[in-house]
């Protein structure tokens, strides 16, 4: 893969998915369906995932495409390919409440090397390089000319005051069960795979995942936060979380800074 030309088109993507889902959200009223597994799915879902999909499949026609809303695409096996997921955080988007992501990631033999998250509502945009360094960059967002980009680096964190982050719609007793194993300094809560780029940043130093996730929904957060030297491995034993699983699914997780001291399960 050539990362010089694959970097400027995720982000050009991304941005533009971005524009489409927030047209849908400011209207008055878009129209929410149920899915077979009983999450939401919105015209905005549909439309940022046609826009995405048809932007890789030109650029990129040979590199598999695993995108969330195309199911035909689950059932796709390759040691390399691109996985999208056009709208995650879906409820946060149903409920206006801000924290939903497009999500774009270049997967090689089980790692995402590369990725593009960007939360359109809360003007955050977070990408690797070319080389695979992570940056936040600064808005306001033109698709075609990058502007300001500010490196990012995660905490040095102090395991006796943790910066922890966790899911807003996904909080339950196992997550409050874990996280108690911890001394934090506060937590807070945030949607969708913010939570991978609040680690990269610095701004938390912990994010457990003790909950289903699909690889389109951590991908490109998790490229993002191993860009600014963070690491995400299984809740089960502390081992790297890969890619290009059966049906795509993830077991548990850990999303840290290294020098955090990661309790058992």
């Amino acid at each position: 893969m050539d990362f010089d030309q694959l970097i400027p088109v995720m982000r050009r993507l991304a941005i533009e998915a971005g524009e489409k889902i927030l047209e849908i959200y400011n209207a008055d009223d878009f129209e929410v369906k149920t899915k077979s597994d009983e999450s939401p799915v919105t015209e905005a879902d549909e439309a940022a995932d046609a826009l995405i999909s048809a932007g890789l499949r030109a650029t990129f026609p040979d590199v598999t495409l695993i995108t969330e809303e195309q199911a035909e695409s689950h059932d796709l096996k390759s040691d390399t390919f691109l996985i999208v997921d056009p709208l995650d955080g879906t409820k946060e988007f149903v409920k206006r409440r801000g924290d939903f992501t497009v999500n774009i990631a270049y997967v090689e033999k089980g790692v995402p090397l590369r990725g593009v998250v960007y939360a359109p509502a809360k003007d955050r945009l977070f990408i690797t390089d070319a080389s695979g360094q992570s940056y936040e960059e600064l808005g306001p967002f033109d698709a075609t000319t990058p502007g300001e980009m500010k490196k990012i680096s995660v905490s040095k964190p102090d395991n006796d005051a943790l910066m922890i982050v966790a899911s807003k719609s996904h909080r339950d007793q196992a997550t409050e069960d874990y996280l108690a194993k911890y001394k934090a300094k506060d937590s807070k809560s945030a949607g969708s795979s913010l939570k991978f780029c609040l680690v990269a940043t610095g701004e938390a130093d912990l994010y457990p995942r003790v909950g289903r996730t699909m690889e389109w929904d951590t991908a490109a957060g998790h490229a993002v936060l191993l860009g600014a030297g963070g690491d995400v491995v299984r809740f089960d034993d502390h081992t790297p979380l890969t890619y290009g699983k059966e049906d795509y699914a993830n077991p548990f997780f850990i999303a840290y800074a290294p020098g955090v001291e990661l309790k058992d399960a």
